[in-house]
């Protein structure tokens, strides 16, 4: 498709996502002398702590330094999981076989929560548990598939089907596949809608979110903290960094122990209903077993297709992203050959160097909570939501990943000089049959 005919007509350069959900325009409002709870950062971790925090009768101020919602809160493909990178088995060899077990499981309770809140909080956010197929992009991940999945340990099976190629047609329009496998209780939800129904709810509770108001500075103030913006001073008894694939050098001691990674998305124009209902029979999100992975999914009604994935070793424009985007989508289901992209965007996650999400407190007694690896809809808001417990002190905050090391590696420093290497290297991998 010549690049002139690539593009809709009314193509826009922003998430698909903020058509049905707009970043919301908060009211200007002063910056406070003090609250008891300042959070930094105003995605799904830092409003699911505000919630508890500013329910809990503490005086709870929210600082982002753009529009509330324009991380990639906003920006992620909907999909949720019970994701928790490492396995059982390296878990166990690294902590034990207990603590393995219990760090499986809260993927688990990240699921049941998120579906648990927004029914709770009554949050129109399109969820739907449509399942997950997970396709096998070789003979040989295929049978790594179906060997892991039927050696599970007791109590953390992950319920699943496997899909021959033979049967392939039934979940995808596809023949790029090598069969795969379905996850019955992964689910689907808008992300801004998620996220405008939790800002929501945190304005109603009574907290302060400031907008535009970036951090520049933290420091301590003997047992308080001085938190400082372009618009004045906040003193503050306890502060939590919520930033996660936004995490700069205003915490230093953080920025050194996350890994930026930006992950680029396109949403097509509408399709043709019974074309929809060939790719994807049964409306379920969708990935495979690339190292690159890539994350699709029809949108909520059903009529666009949303992909997503890593298609340049290093962070680019979207205007780079969506043609390379849009050509690996065609290789998977040819019949899009004719499709144009209507939205295409990016948003930044963040890595951790042991693939796992860490919250607690850091050596200056600042707490975090971030590092979620690209499975945050889930894990964010309710990991989220446990280091805001945690902070008022309450036992229903503890967690499998309490006291677990935060590791960094020397040389870093905050920018992945590293990533386009590893970019490279994985998509080697991924060309080879095994």
């Amino acid at each position: 498709m010549a690049a002139s005919r690539l593009y809709a007509p009314d193509y826009k350069p922003q998430p698909y996502w903020w058509e049905a959900a707009p970043l919301k325009s908060l009211a200007e409002a002063p910056l406070p002398a003090e609250a008891e709870m300042v959070i930094v950062g105003s995605g799904y971790s830092g409003l699911a702590a505000a919630l508890v925090t500013a329910r809990a009768g503490r005086s709870t101020l929210v600082l982002e330094a753009e529009a509330a919602g324009q991380g990639c809160s906003t920006r992620n493909g909907g999909q949720v999981s019970t994701s928790l990178k490492p396995g059982y088995g390296d878990l166990a060899a690294k902590h034990g076989p207990e603590r393995a077990f219990a760090i499986r499981k809260e993927g688990f309770n990240a699921l049941a929560f998120v579906e648990r809140l927004i029914k709770d909080e009554g949050i129109d956010a399109d969820w739907e548990t449509v399942g997950r197929f997970h396709g096998a992009h070789n003979p040989k991940q295929y049978a790594k598939l179906e060997s892991g999945l039927q050696d599970q340990k007791a109590g953390i099976e992950i319920p699943f089907r496997l899909v021959p190629r033979a049967e392939q047609s039934s979940e995808i329009g596809s023949a790029a596949y090598h069969g795969g496998v379905v996850y019955p209780h992964h689910a689907a939800l808008q992300p801004a809608k998620f996220h405008a129904g939790l800002l929501d709810r945190v304005l109603q509770s009574g907290a302060a979110v400031l907008d535009r108001t970036p951090v520049t500075g933290v420091q301590r103030d003997g047992a308080a903290f001085r938190v400082n913006t372009p618009r004045g001073q906040v003193r503050a008894r306890d502060v939590l960094i919520a930033t996660n694939g936004y995490t700069g050098g205003t915490t230093p001691w953080l920025r050194r122990r996350v890994i930026p990674i930006g992950s680029y998305i396109i949403a097509t124009e509408p399709l043709d209903p019974a074309l929809a209902k060939e790719l994807v029979p049964h409306k379920r999100v969708l990935s495979d077993t690339r190292k690159l992975v890539f994350y699709y999914r029809l949108s909520p009604d059903g009529r666009r297709m949303v992909f997503g994935g890593r298609v340049a070793a290093s962070e680019t424009d979207v205007g780079v992203s969506a043609p390379r985007l849009h050509d690996e989508l065609c290789r998977l289901f040819p019949q899009l050959r004719d499709s144009r992209i209507a939205y295409s965007w990016m948003g930044t996650v963040a890595y951790t160097f042991d693939t796992m999400p860490h919250l607690g407190r850091a050596p200056d007694g600042l707490w975090y909570c971030m590092g979620y690896c690209g499975s945050g809809v889930s894990l964010a808001p309710y990991f989220g939501t446990r280091v805001g417990q945690q902070i008022l002190g309450l036992a229903e905050g503890a967690t499998a990943l309490d006291g677990l090391a935060f590791p960094t590696r020397p040389l870093y420093g905050g920018k992945p000089w590293f990533l386009p290497m590893a970019v490279r290297w994985y998509r080697l991998r991924d060309r080879v049959p095994v």
